[in-house]
């Protein structure tokens, strides 16, 4: 992972994984599920603490805190993990009627990416943004939970179901502690 996505070791972080070509793959409950699978292994066996989400349609906004440090390396194993169980699950799935166009789309993208890869899933920059003050926490908080209000698929936050701000929404989540310094 590129030095500058490096994350500090004690720090809370605003993170954006979006897929190649802002495909709209989250759309399918299916997949929905893999990537909502992979947060909680994340949750349980990684130390990843999750504190606010919303997954779209073809990208995810949260804000996490790694209390081992290692949000980085949690994050690149995450996006891997992810990328392979989704393009399988998109290659096996006779419902899917777009699957030809995703496929040649990732492929496009794994070709022109500096790794040159058979095929590429997430784009390579999630830039985690570390949240130095309790203003830009809310600001962050707000952003994600209004994204789908704004995107115009729902008319409250509450309404998306892949959301934090929708206490019935598939992610548990950790209270933030609100830092009293800033």
């Amino acid at each position: 992972m590129s030095e500058k996505y490096k994350t500090d070791s004690n720090g809370l972080y605003f993170v954006t994984m979006t897929v190649v070509g802002w495909i709209d793959v989250f759309t399918r409950r299916e997949y929905q599920e893999i990537l909502i699978a992979s947060l909680l292994y994340c949750q349980k066996n990684k130390n990843l603490k999750l504190y606010c989400y919303c997954i779209m349609p073809s990208h995810i906004h949260f804000i996490t805190y790694s209390e081992d440090g290692e949000l980085s390396n949690t994050l690149r194993d995450m996006k891997s993990y992810t990328a392979k169980e989704l393009i399988k699950a998109i290659k096996n799935n006779p419902q899917e009627s777009r699957r030809e166009w995703i496929l040649n789309q990732f492929e496009y993208h794994g070709k022109k990416s500096p790794q040159n890869q058979e095929m590429q899933f997430w784009k390579h920059d999630n830039h985690p943004f570390y949240l130095y003050s309790n203003k830009l926490i809310q600001q962050k908080v707000n952003y994600i939970h209004m994204n789908p209000v704004e995107a115009g698929f729902v008319n409250q936050p509450q309404e998306w179901r892949m959301s934090s701000a929708n206490e019935d929404g598939p992610l548990k989540l950790n209270e933030i502690l609100i830092r009293s310094t800033m």
